[in-house]
């Protein structure tokens, strides 16, 4: 479960305090697909990025599977989103070094996990790249390079999946099939999901509908029939 209350955070720049997101409050249950859309500025990815406790707020609360994250040390953190969190990057952030297995199996080496080469596989097959296992990013497409992404996410099993514009350097078509694919493995793993986009039709797909403007909650919507 997400718990976020009075989140909010602020910049200083030339002298003056800029206002990113201000008084949020959401709270998320498990297993819930939630999409957080609004213009550019919104504060979408800023929220996201908090979530995942890839910065610190300037006040308010984020608890994360009962677990308070604000105060954590970074130490505390860094095992936390290893073994609950995973993340998706619109520009995929594979290493250019590893082929697409060794991509995926990086969080799971990490974790110490005894099976991460069979596991690894497995996640591949799942999202149609069985062929693609040794070849290097710069050898796959865009839209191979975010199926590989999206298995380094679900590689841990996280109970919170996070994606900041996950389809934004895909065509329509392409984008449509990983989003198919992130609601599939959503569906068998039980991840909740938290997803930012400016599509509104991409988050129609989604359970619930948070509008941002301005770093505030304009709109809540539930649709509970999607996803």
């Amino acid at each position: 479960m997400i718990s976020i209350a009075h989140l909010s955070m602020r910049l200083t720049a030339a002298g003056r305090t800029i206002t990113i997101l201000d008084d949020i409050c959401l709270e998320v249950p498990e297993k819930q697909t939630v999409a957080v859309v609004g213009a550019s500025g919104s504060g979408k990815s800023t929220l996201l990025g908090l979530i995942a406790g890839l910065d610190r707020p300037s006040s308010g609360s984020i608890r994360l599977n009962g677990m308070e994250i604000t105060n954590m040390s970074e130490g505390l953190l860094a095992k936390f989103r290893r073994n609950h969190i995973g993340y998706i990057f619109q520009s995929f952030h594979l290493i250019p070094t590893l082929t697409a297995l060794e991509n995926v199996l990086v969080p799971l080496e990490l974790s110490g996990i005894t099976s991460a080469g069979e596991r690894g596989v497995e996640l591949m097959g799942a999202v149609g790249l069985s062929h693609r296992l040794h070849h290097y990013p710069v050898q796959l497409s865009g839209g191979e390079q975010q199926r590989v992404a999206v298995a380094r996410a679900f590689a841990c099993r996280p109970s919170i999946l996070l994606a900041d514009e996950p389809t934004g350097n895909l065509d329509s078509h392409t984008g449509y099939q990983v989003l198919d694919l992130l609601l599939s493995l959503h569906r068998d793993y039980g991840s909740t999901l938290v997803l930012v986009t400016h599509d509104r039709s991409l988050a129609s797909s989604m359970q619930r509908v948070v509008t941002l403007r301005d770093g505030r909650v304009e709109s809540d919507e539930y649709k509970p029939e999607a996803g």
